[in-house]
Order: structure tokens, then C-alpha cells, then sequence
């Protein structure tokens, strides 16, 4: 009778077996890794671009405002895409914690004379173009393959 309910339930396991589910899980993963590497990659090119031309054209003040905004804008970015990547896994809602970069930022500026307002958060959003060109390079992706 042991050996009956061991085979039933063995049965009854791999007819539950999750091998398709799992392994799409894990296609997603990867794919969302490279995601994140892609627009890491533009955030950085355009950062990098931003402080150069500033660098010419303006002051040492005013590019390395810019730097100091780019380099936290990244970290902003970092820390939220970490916190969509855990969501479903171990959480069920999206972290607050890099909403502490922008009131850093703020603090920053106010307490050392060195930095300038615009230019650190115009570096700040320097990320959002990464976003933008990685959704127009998806959309035209999608558009070349329907």
C-alpha cells in the first residue's frame, strides 16, 4: 500500500512539474538583466557625453555638479531596477529607498558651496534618455519583426 501512494504521488508530480514555467522564468530573467545592462550602458555613454561637452563649454563647478547628478541619477537607476527585479520573488511592492537619492542630492547641494542646483539635476535625469532610446530601439525592433 506504501509503494501504491509513493507511485501515485510521484505520478501526481510529474504531472505538476513546473520544467516550462521554470525555465521561461528564467528567460525572462536574463532577458531583463540585459535590459538593465543596455540602458546602464546609455545612462553612462550619455552621462559621460554631458560632463565632456559641460567640461568645454562651462566651468569645473558647473561639470562636476553635473557628474555628481549623472553618478547619482545611475545609482537611482540601479537601486530601482534591483527593486523591480525582486518584485514577485521576495516583495510585493516596489522599495522606497532610492527615493533618498534625490533628497541627498538636495542636502548635498544646500550644505556644500561647490555644487550648483541645475546642473546636479540636470545630471540627475540624464538617465531618463537611456530610457527613451532603449524604448525606441525596442519599439523599432517590434516594428521590424510584425
Amino acid at each position: 500500500m506504501l509503494e501504491k501512494s509513493e507511485d501515485a504521488r510521484d505520478s501526481t508530480e510529474s504531472n505538476l512539474s513546473l520544467g516550462p514555467a521554470v525555465e521561461a522564468s528564467h528567460v525572462s530573467s536574463d532577458e531583463y538583466v540585459q535590459l538593465q545592462q543596455r540602458i546602464f550602458r546609455v545612462a553612462l555613454f550619455v552621462s559621460a557625453l554631458a560632463v565632456a561637452s559641460s567640461a568645454f563649454f562651462f566651468d569645473s563647478h558647473v561639470s562636476i555638479s553635473l557628474l555628481i547628478g549623472a553618478l547619482s541619477g545611475v545609482l537611482y537607476l540601479r537601486l530601482l531596477a534591483r527593486s523591480i527585479g525582486q518584485l514577485g520573488k521576495s516583495s510585493k511592492s516596489v522599495s522606497k529607498i532610492q527615493l533618498f537619492i534625490p533628497v541627498l542630492l538636495v542636502i548635498a547641494v544646500s550644505k556644500l558651496p561647490e555644487l550648483e542646483l541645475l546642473p546636479v539635476f540636470f545630471g540627475f535625469f540624464l538617465y531618463k534618455p537611456a530610457l527613451i532610446f532603449q524604448f525606441l530601439l525596442e519599439s523599432r525592433a517590434k516594428a521590424g519583426t510584425d
